[in-house]
């Protein structure tokens, strides 16, 4: 009998399913529900730029929408498709997005007492609130707990767990008492499918918990009591009501139950997978294995490396986490990323890019690309930072902003979203030249996400940047693909390796690095790399008077 898994990846503006054929990969039913509340999904507040919060009703119906959804395209496209083949569930979303919860699970954003109070709803990954803690945290664990901060590469961010929490105990005191607990957002969906939201008995993430929370097994789970209660003894408190145990994908979360059967149209008693975030299930989807980075090329990135467990492992400074079994059990899983990608293309064309290059958002980046074609790197002597949304990796510090260097008179719009695409390349290959200096091997980049489609001429600017071959994953959701995966190990389908092998591919076009663009980009990466230095770390000294006159000099000798 055939059998059939399904993918459910939540992302930033909207949920997707994928259900997959097991035997070979076949997709056959896919659905999308953009999440209605807020902006493009996300509450936010026009008196502070750094919240970002969601409604978790949204969750609930885009679960319900999109595997009713993919199970109707499966039996219109399938000869003799039933619901009852499909053997697993897997569930991944962004994070750290937690949500405070009520003694039963229910979050408080869903509660009357609560309706339009921001701080009770979820707190996306986006959410930049809690930086001023995020900053406390590393200063704190820097000095009473460096192996801790070690692991999260030195810095914890503000887009992490317990920035979120901390912030939320100082600003909304009434919600953290209303908060019994708090569970991330990949936690919660499966254990709402599963029928058991206590908060002290579903299963945890170790994905999770590992980048975002400080977990590991090393130092007996959480962090210390002593450590939280220097931040903040409410965070003490909590620390009992969390919990201890944190679990790999593969892992079964629980069986289907009856009423999320009947909502979803499925077979009750199927396997639902514990939750993991979408860049890891992502990697696994992309055919993740030892010497490639999968890099998700999205809103923003997120980069992702294995290494075995077995073998010692370096602390990488800057890197947003090295956990044991993240991505793929028996291996350490290593995250780095950017910020903003794709945010910085989509802002610089809603607001800077004349109509002159076409009426809509997709004609313009249509007729900058074309109007790119030819031309040689180096050619705009233009250069850019590309911290429109902080940097997440390697300086990890929400504060810093872009830079667009070297504009005249005569520069062009589409001079300008190359500089941003050189930009992202420059910083992909930071990340790069640092987990490598660490001793983590990458002969490869396999890439995902829609940029890494539809844009060649962003790919073959990262193949010469970056110096290695440059991927694309076969399927265009790689995420949910990873999803599906889990889900089937989940129900014992097959083992991880077996099943990547069956459901995972790279497309045929591979973007290999140009010698002579190469030469030049190594020019403009020692320039930005100056610029890196000067203006995201404490510790530089130097000179940067010849940076605008070097990139003229490269200017002349390219066009």
């Amino acid at each position: 009998m055939k059998r059939y898994s399904l993918g459910i990846d939540y992302g930033t503006n909207s949920c997707r399913s994928l259900l997959i054929d097991l035997d070979n990969g076949t997709e056959v039913g896919s659905t999308v529900f953009n999440y209605p509340s807020g902006e493009m999904g996300i509450l936010l507040d026009p008196k502070d730029p750094h919240v970002a919060r969601q409604n978790p009703q949204d969750y609930l119906d885009g679960l319900e929408a999109v595997t009713r959804g993919a199970l109707q395209q499966a039996a219109a496209k399938v000869p003799g498709f039933d619901a009852a083949q499909v053997v697993g569930i897997g569930i991944d979303t962004t994070g750290s997005t937690p949500i405070p919860v009520n003694a039963q699970g229910t979050p408080l954003g869903l509660l009357p007492e609560f309706q339009g109070n921001l701080n009770a709803m979820v707190w996306l990954w986006k959410d930049h609130t809690g930086y001023a803690e995020a900053a406390e945290i590393t200063q704190l664990a820097t000095e009473i707990r460096p192996d801790i901060i070690a692991k999260c590469g030195g810095i914890y961010s503000s887009e992490w767990w317990w920035s979120k929490i901390l912030r939320l105990s100082r600003v909304d005191a009434k919600v953290f008492e209303a908060a019994f607990s708090f569970v991330e957002h990949c936690d919660w969906i499966p254990a709402v499918l599963t029928g058991n939201t206590d908060p002290l008995t579903l299963k945890r993430s170790v994905c999770a918990a590992g980048h975002k929370a400080m977990f590991s097994s090393e130092w007996g789970g959480l962090p210390d009591k002593e450590f939280l209660a220097r931040l903040d003894p409410k965070l003490a408190d909590l620390r009992d009501r969390l919990y201890s145990d944190a679990h790999t994908s593969d892992t079964r979360a629980g069986d289907l139950c009856q009423e999320w059967a009947q909502r979803l149209g499925l077979k009750a008693g199927i396997a639902i997978a514990v939750g993991a975030f979408d860049a890891h299930m992502g990697a696994v989807g992309a055919g993740i294995k030892e010497g490639t980075l999968v890099k998700i090329l999205g809103t923003s990135t997120c980069d992702l490396m294995i290494a075995p467990a077995s073998k010692p492992l370096a602390d990488v400074p800057g890197v947003c986490g090295i956990v044991n079994g993240s991505v793929l059990p028996g291996y350490y899983g290593i995250e780095a990323g950017q910020s903003a990608v794709g945010d910085i293309f989509l802002w610089f064309v809603n607001h800077l890019v004349p109509d002159s290059y076409g009426a809509t958002v997709g004609d313009k980046f249509v007729n900058m690309e074309k109007a790119m074609l030819g031309k040689n790197p180096g050619s705009t002597g233009l250069l850019a930072l590309d911290w429109n949304n902080g940097n997440r990796t390697i300086l990890v510090d929400v504060r810093l902003t872009g830079l667009l260097l070297g504009q005249t008179l005569h520069t062009e719009a589409h001079e300008i979203y190359r500089a941003y695409i050189e930009a992202t390349a420059f910083g992909a290959l930071t990340i790069i030249k640092r987990v490598e200096e660490y001793g983590v091997k990458i002969d490869e980049v396999i890439n995902t996400g829609g940029l890494s489609i539809k844009n060649a001429t962003l790919m073959q600017c990262y193949a010469d940047i970056i110096g290695k071959p440059m991927k694309v994953s076969q399927s265009e959701q790689t995420c949910a693909l990873g999803a599906a995966i889990f889900g089937a190990a989940a129900a014992g389908a097959g083992t991880l390796a077996d099943l990547q092998t069956k459901v995972t591919a790279v497309r045929e076009k591979v973007y290999h690095p140009i010698p002579e663009n190469q030469s030049v980009y190594a020019e403009l990466y020692a320039l930005y790399r100056t610029l890196h230095d000067a203006f995201g770390t404490a510790e530089w000294s130097g000179k940067i008077n010849h940076v605008m006159k070097q990139l003229l000099d490269i200017r002349a000798r390219q066009s």
